[in-house]
């Protein structure tokens, strides 16, 4: 028992293994299954084990995706600006949601995808960025490591969701208390990222809250295409970046 001592004692805390994992250690899928047998390892899904009496969040199977899998899947979006301290700019659910990304090519493991996770995980495939300009950032969950999109890069990805999953309103409440973002790294994402939309709804809703930032960013690179873009119908036609949406309101919460 010596080989699989030494892998559990080395197993990051609540995280999952993959046969493919324990079979690069030398420990073969019929070896594996004599230690479920004899109780050292735990069944979670099709081809992946976890320890005897761990709790598996899905942090922790973010935390085997991103490192044990190699996959390119991240917290994005909102929960990424709730994991960077902006929480109290968010509207909160009855049951916690959990919002990841991962490029369209990349393909989830069956024990992740189908698993009944405490929080609501919801999984996007999307290509908003130029791969070269992703930025993540390591954030720790309960003792767990994962990779997040950087609070400026998590905005965007925000406004990509508007208005099928998120609210114009709570976007532009968002962003009124992003008074620190770093504008160096905005101008690489927004030179990087592939959604017009995306690009004039960030820079219309900036350009109207004045951070200091705002004044820094060179929109003479960035690529605002062409044509009208109707974001939310019903809203107002606004000329210098040719969207249509809503008027910005300020809210007392």
């Amino acid at each position: 028992m010596s080989k699989i001592n030494q892998i559990i004692n080395n197993w990051p805390i609540n995280a999952v293994l993959t046969s493919k994992w324990l079979q690069d250690r030398g420990i073969s899928r019929q070896l594996a299954d004599s230690y479920v047998k004899s109780g050292w390892l735990v069944r979670f899904g099709s081809g992946a084990y976890k320890r005897p009496n761990q709790q598996v969040n899905w942090y922790g199977g973010l935390y085997s995706l991103q490192n044990v899998c190699g996959l390119n899947v991240h917290v994005a979006g909102k929960t990424a600006l709730e994991l960077h301290g902006y929480a109290h700019y968010l509207r909160k659910d009855a049951r916690q949601n959990v919002l990841l990304w991962k490029s369209p090519d990349t393909r989830l493991p069956a024990w992740f995808v189908n698993n009944e996770w405490k929080e609501k995980v919801h999984i996007r495939s999307v290509n908003l960025f130029d791969e070269a300009v992703i930025q993540l950032t390591n954030k720790e969950i309960n003792g767990v490591t994962v990779g997040v999109s950087v609070a400026e890069q998590a905005v965007l990805e925000y406004l990509y969701d508007i208005p099928k999953y998120e609210s114009f309103d709570e976007a532009t409440y968002i962003m009124e208390g992003l008074v620190s973002l770093r504008p160096s790294v905005l101008q690489m994402l927004l030179e990087g990222c592939l959604s017009v939309k995306v690009k004039r709804l960030f820079l219309y809703i900036a350009e109207y809250y004045k951070h200091p930032w705002f004044k820094r960013l060179d929109r003479s690179k960035i690529d605002l295409g062409s044509g009208k873009r109707e974001i939310i119908k019903g809203g107002k036609f606004d000329a210098s970046y040719h969207i249509v949406v809503p008027e910005i309101r300020r809210e007392d919460r």
